[in-house]
């Protein structure tokens, strides 16, 4: 392949007109000829720029409403043919077919127009054809054509240019072939994941993935792995869309922890009152609700003081300064929440290494999405876990039924339980976490290790019995034997909240009674691995 090739003629079609004015005027500048399609056309000639029509290289006008415009050989030659082969110049030559340098397109506002809510025919008719088919072929002849589909792109071209007396280097077509191939392959994917869920495909053959960069990062989970992170487009409001508003680099783990605190604070609506969640390691060490923000994150925090060291702190409302006077006591990686005053701001920003998210608003925990997990030659793809409950859906299923308060507290630790490690074991007390037991072989194990916990905490409060003593049980799955629920009643627990379905729960259910428990099934399960 030649090296540097000179750029004489350049295609321009694109939808998102930003910096579209400059970056031709700069082209025109340095002699090149622009053709051009559509609306691009009109806009660059009220700027004043000299353009020829495609329209009049093919002797074909638009039709179709605009459906049929560069689909035509003398567009496709012009990007296809080999310069070095003298068949292919021949044929150029014969057909009167123009080489075309430089293709400059963006393609039509197909994911713009999924994610305002339009209707099946008005997002099928923003799939754009013609312009994927040019990028291909542009990206296809990378030895000879350069081809560019983001705005952002714009100034690295006129650079290259400025560098190589007005050509452009194999390695930087090869550059923007590789962008180009990217971008239409998540063009086609945004397309196809739309349409299968539109038609109800559940199971569609093909399953495509695709994000844009959004940084890339220091390293992974450890630093000897490569990182980077990427949007899906989705613009679910969280770590991915938030502002940040001080702070050093979000890492790897800071994104990923950060996330599951954002997502398990979403649970609770501000409009129910002030949540607070402290998460580590993507589990929660304390979760509490309180009649403001500074008492849920004081409730939260002393659910497990040892662990919410360098945690990651999520709230459901405003960040107000007293919240964030308490916070800055400790060490914090991250704190996220919706929005923080000015006065917050102002403190946290005496803490500059504490990173500071704002979003704008909470996730909607029960929007239906498809969470994605790689292994070995392949993907698995399941629906999002946004199973919820009411107060109706709980069976009673011992002697005593729950009292009003512990009804509360069981639905605030299944709640809980959704976002926990399995086998997952949450204490709760008066809408607080008062112990965690997460990620364990064996769920009697969680229950242990949860109620330890409380009561190492309880000495350090200085209480003279354990946190979990008066609380509420959750347990993410059933309890297979009655020893986890002998272990919770040792601690102190009066209620227990867990799926049912045991091959033993007649023999859990008599441990109940036994120890003058209430317990309720839910039927349903919330397993995360």
């Amino acid at each position: 392949m030649t090296d540097l090739v000179p750029l004489r003629r350049a295609l321009i079609s694109v939808s998102d007109k930003t910096g579209l004015v400059d970056f031709a005027r700069a082209l025109a500048a340095r002699g090149v000829e622009i053709l051009s399609t559509g609306g691009t056309a009109i806009t660059l000639r009220q700027a004043g720029l000299s353009v020829r029509d495609v329209a009049d290289v093919t002797g074909f006008p638009e039709m179709m409403d605009g459906r049929v415009k560069t689909l035509h050989p003398k567009v496709h030659g012009g990007l296809l043919a080999l310069r070095d082969n003298e068949e292919h110049l021949e044929a150029m030559r014969t057909h009167a077919i123009e080489a075309i340098d430089l293709l400059v397109v963006n393609l039509y506002p197909f994911e713009a127009t999924v994610a305002k809510g339009a209707d099946y025919d008005d997002c099928i008719e923003n799939i754009d054809i013609g312009g994927p088919a040019m990028i291909r072929a542009a990206a296809k002849n990378h030895g000879f054509v350069t081809v560019v589909v983001d705005v952002e792109d714009y100034s690295a071209v006129l650079a290259e240019l400025d560098a190589n007396d007005d050509r452009t280097s194999l390695k930087f077509r090869q550059r923007q072939a590789q962008i180009a191939y990217g971008r239409t392959a998540a063009y086609d994917s945004a397309v196809s994941t739309w349409m299968a869920a539109a038609i109800g495909e559940e199971t569609p053959r093909r399953r495509t993935f695709a994000g844009t960069l959004a940084q890339g990062l220091r390293y992974g989970e450890n630093p000897h792995q490569s990182a980077a992170f990427y949007l899906d487009g989705s613009n679910r409001p969280g770590v991915a869309t938030a502002k940040q508003l001080q702070g050093k680099e979000l890492s790897y783990n800071n994104i990923n922890d950060t996330d599951a605190a954002f997502e398990l604070v979403a649970e609770f609506a501000p409009a129910k009152g002030p949540a607070v969640a402290i998460i580590k390691h993507a589990n929660p060490c304390g979760v509490a609700q309180g009649a403001s923000l500074l008492e849920a994150y004081k409730r939260a925090y002393d659910c497990d003081r040892t662990s919410a060291f360098g945690g990651i702190i999520a709230l459901n409302q405003t960040l107000d300064a007293a919240t964030a006077e308490e916070i800055c006591k400790i060490f914090t990686e991250v704190v996220i929440a919706p929005d923080a005053d000015d006065a917050a701001r102002e403190i946290f920003a005496g803490k500059k290494n504490l990173r500071l998210l704002t979003t704008g608003a909470l996730p909607d925990v029960a929007a239906a999405s498809l969470a994605y997990r790689q292994v070995a030659g392949g993907m698995l793809v399941q629906g999002k876990d946004n199973g919820h409950l009411t107060m109706d859906d709980l069976k009673v299923v011992t002697k005593r039924a729950p009292s009003e308060q512990e009804l509360k507290d069981l639905m605030f630790a299944w709640t809980v339980a959704k976002h926990v490690k399995s086998n997952a074991i949450i204490y709760v007390k008066d809408g607080a976490t008062v112990g965690v037991g997460a990620g364990q072989m064996s769920r009697v194990d969680s229950t242990r290790i949860a109620a330890r916990k409380a009561q190492d905490m309880a000495d350090v409060l200085g209480l003279g019995q354990p946190l979990t003593k008066g609380s509420v049980v959750a347990s993410d799955a059933f309890f297979p034997f009655a020893d986890g629920l002998i272990t919770a009643a040792e601690a102190g627990a009066t209620a227990i909240i867990q799926p049912g379905g045991s091959m033993r729960d007649a023999d859990v259910i008599a441990a109940a009674d036994e120890a003058g428990l209430a317990m309720v099934f839910t039927g349903m399960r919330h397993f995360r691995h």
